[in-house]
């Protein structure tokens, strides 16, 4: 499946918990000011990538913990992220994934693709970037109006149910 993408890190340590294979895909509507991708943000730029490409890669990587899907909106492309996503997990990986919407939004849309995709998703990193709101003090986001959620629990709950990290 293709899927448009910026590029990828086989290595982040920033964008979730332990070593993650990171694909940033591109297209975002949300245009974010102070958005530290915004060369994401036009769905024609980056480069088309076919998705078995990208999960021979993630493969390849012994150490990752996980997989983690940002951009751009992941959101935009759930198909294929779906995809990257179900791979991940297959080959015993987590799943973060990286939004502007924010979780009441998606559950509002309702829309099958995303909801699938969410179904696939362990964290989510949801509501967009707000500069007024930016601290570099969080733990994997940028803004204290976002939230880590973790998505079977809030699923399971139907509401949204704050991620804790283990403690080690």
């Amino acid at each position: 499946m293709k899927i448009q993408i910026a590029g990828t890190v086989n290595d982040s340590i920033v964008d979730g918990p332990g070593l993650r294979y990171a694909v940033f895909v591109q297209g975002c509507s949300h245009h974010c000011p102070g958005c530290h991708n915004p060369d994401t943000h036009n769905p024609n730029g980056g480069h088309e990538e076919d998705t078995g490409n990208l999960i021979a890669k993630m493969k390849k990587n012994p150490l990752l913990s996980g997989l983690t899907l940002s951009g751009g909106e992941p959101m935009e492309q759930p198909a294929p992220c779906l995809e990257l996503a179900k791979a991940a997990h297959a080959n015993g990986l987590n799943v973060w994934c990286y939004t502007g919407y924010t979780w009441e939004e998606l559950m509002e849309q309702n829309d099958p693709d995303r909801i699938a995709l969410l179904n696939a998703v362990d964290v989510l990193v949801d509501g967009p970037f707000v500069m007024a709101e930016k601290s570099l003090e969080l733990d994997y986001r940028g803004s204290k109006n976002q939230r880590l959620i973790d998505v079977p629990a809030s699923l399971r709950d139907c509401s949204v149910v704050i991620w804790t990290p283990p403690v080690w």
